[in-house]
């Protein structure tokens, strides 16, 4: 049997070369020569025509019941969809020292009570990670685990394993290809390695991904596209609260979050978010609102903070965290231009409390409300919540899921709310246990919340 060999492929325009060189010579771009597989033409033999009649109307296929495995951690179940689909690839990516072995040592040490686990150890020795092990009090004695580099001989040691944590991508490679671990193509071939035997013999992998100083999962691209499930597991280091993102996932909402706390028994789940998103302090500081934001299949209120202020430079700052940042300035356009709010001399920070990324267009109407608090250096009291979009033209647009962000209101003890007027019809049952306020206009919103 021929032996495969390799070339340098640029990733750019597609030019070939036996050797790796710096810049291509066919389109001339720096360092996108990548190295590449090329496995030798099959020995012409009889032509077998394939037989047609393969495809089926859809009425005909049958559903297929994907079964789910808890992984013990509440909030990681939710975040996939309800639990850990058999034959998946789930990639968890993040900062170092963020806790990505940590979590997945916790969700390991759980399967291995009634599954079979490995987990493959590129980073660390085996004895290292026991005495993480021991250190968070994990009953993991049935855990295998493997100190590897190579990832030729994983499958012999698959024999009846049903879960492996593979720790971490960009330090395994493949014989195969001559260029160093963590190279774009040792990544993409040990993820392909990976998934043909995910999908040939239904073994589930969680994958460890490095980030680039961008924050986006080291490697190339179709190290996302053949996973099934793409999480981002997020925080500082200085804090104890971390937030679990889904990105991609296949068998669940990608908008999901899940909130968790590391403490000194590891990572936990945190139900009750009022802790996290909301601070014991608003309502006594002019420059904070409070909205119900929709998270996947949830609703959680979030407190968005803001800060105006006299700029000291010629060119007045914008600076949103968790907030988009073209979604900003057009709010302040329309402040600025429906409301008659001087907000073009002033530096403008806007921040979403505990790391959350609220990118849905429900949150809009709470920025303005925060952005006039500050302004008019007016609190906005404690127990009253703002949600809805906002148009160019200062109107208040209706939102999705209006019944349950009111809801959630009520149900964290909130006294006032101010909802887009498309909405009121929808929310007219809750009347009784909350004040609403249909607004149609922004300044119609300033008006309620402000004293002239």
């Amino acid at each position: 049997m021929a032996k495969s060999t390799t070339e340098f492929v640029c990733s750019d325009c597609g030019a070939s070369s036996p050797r790796w060189l710096g810049r291509c010579p066919a389109c001339g771009k720096f360092n996108t020569m990548v190295e590449e597989i090329v496995k030798p033409a099959e020995p012409k033999t009889q032509t077998v025509k394939a037989k047609g009649g393969r495809a089926k109307p859809l009425s005909q296929i049958t559903y297929e019941r994907y079964e789910r495995t808890s992984s013990g951690i509440s909030e990681f179940d939710n975040v996939l969809g309800g639990g850990i689909v058999a034959g998946s690839l789930v990639l968890l990516g993040g900062d170092p020292g963020i806790g990505k072995s940590t979590l997945l040592t916790q969700i390991a040490a759980h399967l291995s009570a009634k599954h079979k686990v490995l987990y493959f150890s590129a980073e660390e020795s085996c004895s290292q990670v026991k005495m993480r092990a021991e250190r968070l009090n994990l009953a993991s004695g049935d855990m295998l685990i493997i100190n590897e580099t190579c990832i030729d001989g994983l499958e012999s040691e698959l024999d009846g394993v049903e879960f492996c944590i593979i720790d971490s991508i960009q330090a395994v490679y493949t014989d195969d290809l001559s260029s160093s671990s963590g190279s774009v193509g040792q990544v993409r071939e040990c993820a392909s390695k990976l998934m043909r035997i995910a999908k040939g013999r239904g073994i589930t992998f969680f994958i460890v991904g490095h980030v680039t100083k961008e924050g986006a999962l080291a490697g190339p691209k179709v190290l996302e596209h053949i996973m099934d499930t793409v999480l981002y597991f997020e925080g500082e280091n200085q804090e104890n609260f971390r937030i679990l993102r889904a990105v991609k996932n296949r068998f669940g909402n990608v908008s999901e979050v899940g909130v968790f706390e590391m403490t000194g028994e590891g990572i936990i789940a945190v139900t009750d978010y009022s802790g996290v998103f909301l601070s014991e302090s608003r309502g006594e500081e002019a420059g904070s609102a409070v909205t119900p934001a929709q998270t996947g299949a949830r609703c959680m209120n979030v407190e968005v903070q803001t800060l105006v202020a006299k700029t000291s430079f010629g060119q007045p700052r914008r600076m949103p965290l968790g907030i988009d940042y073209n979604k900003l300035v057009l709010l302040i356009a329309v402040m600025e231009k429906r409301c008659n709010l001087a907000l073009g001399g002033y530096d403008i920070y806007v921040n979403a409390m505990g790391g959350i990324k609220l990118n849905e267009p429900a949150c809009d109407l709470a920025v303005c409300a925060a952005l006039a608090s500050a302004y008019f250096g007016q609190p906005i009291d404690k127990y009253t919540a703002v949600f809805g979009e906002v148009g160019l033209t200062g109107e208040v647009r209706a939102v999705s899921y209006c019944e349950k962000r009111v809801a959630e209101c009520v149900k964290m003890g909130f006294r006032k709310i101010l909802v887009p007027a498309k909405n009121m019809k929808s929310v007219l049952k809750f009347k009784d246990k909350i004040s609403i306020v249909p607004v149609l206009y922004v300044n119609t919103m300033i008006k309620n919340l402000f004293k002239s």
